[in-house]
């Protein structure tokens, strides 16, 4: 009788629990369906192609563009990049005084070395009088200089785990952009029984490994007097000295998980974007050959008899970075970005936008608008002299975005695309393969589909001058 009795229990209980879930589920349901009627009449108000009476536009939207958030989170942790409210504000609070114009001053000498080793390469390939794709060779060259400045060593110091570490953040960008290119790869549990999930979440050990091991002992060589005075007295402090070094004004600091989570935001942030930047502009130099030697001649003026770059010599290039800028806006690194309202948005016509809504910015499309620039399409460096700039809104032109979330390594970005860039040319004369031309992809940054291939012809070295 009692087996009976327990069993009927056990039937009832399961039957109250399948209820109950289906209610919760239901209550969910009614919730999302009421959400998403309620973003539905805000979005009436916006002009645009007709909506599905279930997806919206989803259909529409390239299915390789998921929320990123998670694919972050696995790799570069709780940094600058996806942090919010008040911890998001304390970290950059913090982080600002490692991009102060004096620690970077020193960074112009790193660049420069990492840009000779790709020069130096670049001579070889270029003797076979052939056109090369430059994107993967510009992204090991911006890869090394993130080493020097993130841990005070490049590709020429390495130990072995050093190495590994060099080797995982080069897979775990790839790996990344292939993630986000296979549609079947945004699920989590998908993705991670698939060779590329168990090769992402192996770098990421990697990676997570070595910044951890590096901490550790910077931490511990900063307990001992005579390391602490080696390390203080180097040419230049490395990112993670002056991350070690930070405090609030209640003397709090980072935590080890914390200075991870923006050691890798800083390598991931600062690798493929630079390697995008640097890559489209010397396109440019190679499309408008007129503009490519006025820079040159600039740079040449600038240097005199010098062979090397100073930190002063950047103020005074500018016509390159005038160039530099319409590069920017013709092919911004980063095309779009994301923003989440915590509050609702009204605009002077009287529409809104609620909270919650998901916020895409399409930076290339805003470059490229007509009523903002006339003849978009036209490379025109004249674009940022300083009448015309003072005469444009200053959120027409944001290559590193806008606002209080603004790219905190921006002049860093710049100070290092102008130095690889100059000294790019004073090397070589840069054409376009007609045959090949780049496909643009926009992604996490502006890729080619293809490659970006030009044709580099050598400057005998009285040119330089």
């Amino acid at each position: 009788m009692v087996p009976v009795l327990l069993s009927l229990s056990l039937s009832h209980l399961s039957l109250w629990a399948f209820g109950l879930v289906s209610v919760l589920v239901f209550l969910k349901l009614i919730r999302l369906l009421l959400r998403r009627q309620m973003l539905a009449r805000a979005m009436d108000r916006f002009s645009g192609p007709p909506t599905h009476w279930l997806f919206g536009h989803a259909l529409e939207v390239n299915p390789k563009a998921p929320d990123l958030y998670d694919f972050f989170l696995q790799w570069i942790g709780k940094g600058l990049l996806v942090l919010q409210g008040p911890k998001w504000f304390q970290h950059r609070k913090l982080l600002t005084p490692g991009f102060h114009y004096d620690v970077l001053k020193p960074y112009v000498a790193v660049f420069a070395e990492s840009a000779h080793v790709m020069l130096d390469k670049w001579e070889k390939k270029a003797r076979e009088q052939k056109s090369f794709d430059i994107f993967c060779d510009v992204g090991h060259m911006a890869l090394d200089s993130l080493m020097k400045c993130t841990f005070g060593k490049g590709t020429s110091g390495l130990n072995d785990r050093d190495s590994n570490y060099y080797l995982a953040v080069s897979e775990l960008t790839l790996l990344m952009q292939q993630r986000i290119d296979s549609f079947q790869y945004h699920n989590d549990f998908i993705y991670f029984l698939t060779p590329h999930g168990r090769r992402f979440l192996r770098a990421c050990q990697v990676a997570h490994d070595h910044t951890d091991q590096v901490i550790r002992e910077r931490k511990a060589a900063l307990q001992n007097e005579k390391e602490r005075e080696k390390i203080q007295s180097k040419r230049h402090l490395d990112f993670l000295d002056i991350l070690l070094g930070v405090r609030d004004e209640e003397g709090i600091k980072l935590s080890d998980e914390d200075l991870r989570a923006e050691v890798n935001t800083f390598m991931f942030a600062g690798h493929d974007t630079t390697t995008s930047a640097i890559s489209w502009v010397l396109y440019c130099m190679s499309l408008y050959p007129e503009h490519q030697r006025r820079c040159r001649e600039e740079i040449q003026e600038i240097l005199g008899d010098r062979d090397s770059l100073k930190w002063d010599d950047l103020a005074e290039m500018t016509y390159l970075t005038m160039c530099i800028k319409e590069s920017f806006r013709l092919y911004p690194p980063v095309p779009q970005v994301y923003r989440q309202l915590s509050k609702p948005v009204d605009f002077v016509d009287g529409r809104s936008l609620p909270a919650g809504s998901l916020i895409s910015l399409h930076i290339y499309a805003l470059h490229r608008n007509n009523t903002v620039w006339p003849d978009p399409e036209v490379f025109d460096p004249l674009r940022f002299s300083p009448e015309n700039v003072a005469g444009r809104h200053s959120f027409a032109f944001i290559p590193f975005s806008a606002g209080p979330r603004n790219c905190i390594g921006q002049q860093f970005a710049m100070n290092e695309v102008k130095v690889v860039i100059a000294l790019c040319l004073l090397r070589f004369e840069f054409a376009p393969d007609p045959s090949r031309l780049p496909i643009q992809m926009p992604q996490l940054v502006l890729r080619s589909k293809n490659g970006i291939h030009l044709h580099l012809k050598p400057l005998s070295p009285g040119s330089e001058k």
